[in-house]
């Protein structure tokens, strides 16, 4: 229930300060267990996203944001779960699993860090393979998703209540689960093909709206 209510007063929040243009969420809408992948220009991203899509989504969150009580405490009350990026994260990997075998939703930030310039996947960078063996072992899809202009939120300016603030986000077509005798390459297939899923959506968004290319940080 918290997490309906934060995702409400989110979009009271979002209404009267933030133009939001969107394309493809629709696709969100898809019931059972997949994964949202993401790309990654903000800490602020899982909040925008989240306010955005239909579904609940369990976000996979950087253990350095659980070392404050409140901040561990207000994660897990938006059903977050922690992984740690330092070696094999086998707890977050078997959470991910286990949602997304319950139907849920989980978000991932397949970049593993907020990521700007050439280092961005929009802009041809590669995404790390956890988010492909994840889909793999709990046999589920990912949902590519694009968001841009959340960088511009650190500023007071953005939210006063004139809708100066624009985000725009868009989603892709589900991506399912490369399977194969060779599990490194069935990783890197599909690896490619968010790649490149997100390449357009960013290019789509470009071309839907008239962005320039400095949008991105």
């Amino acid at each position: 229930m918290f997490y309906w209510f934060a995702r409400f007063i989110l979009r009271c929040v979002f209404f009267p300060t933030l133009r939001v243009r969107k394309l493809g969420l629709d696709a969100a809408r898809r019931p059972g267990g997949w994964l949202l992948a993401c790309g990654h220009v903000s800490h602020l991203d899982p909040f925008c996203i989240g306010a955005q899509i239909p579904r609940r989504i369990s976000w996979m969150a950087r253990i350095e944001f659980y070392r404050r009580k409140w901040t561990r405490a207000l994660l897990g009350a938006v059903h977050a779960f922690p992984v740690n990026r330092q070696g094999v994260p086998v707890s977050a990997i078997k959470t991910a699993i286990g949602r997304l075998k319950a139907g849920e939703v989980v978000g991932v930030f397949p970049e593993g860090e907020i990521k700007t310039a050439h280092e961005s996947v929009m802009r041809g960078a590669p995404i790390k393979r956890g988010v492909c063996l994840l889909a793999a072992r709990a046999n589920c899809p990912v949902l590519p998703c694009v968001i841009l202009g959340t960088d511009k939120l650190n500023a007071v300016d953005p939210w006063l209540p004139a809708r100066r603030g624009r985000i725009w986000i868009a989603c892709g077509e589900f991506i399912e689960p490369v399977q194969g005798p060779d599990k490194h390459a069935a990783r890197a297939e599909m690896a490619a093909k968010i790649e490149a899923a997100m390449v357009e959506l960013y290019a789509r968004l470009r071309r839907e709206y008239g962005l320039e290319d400095s949008i991105l940080p």
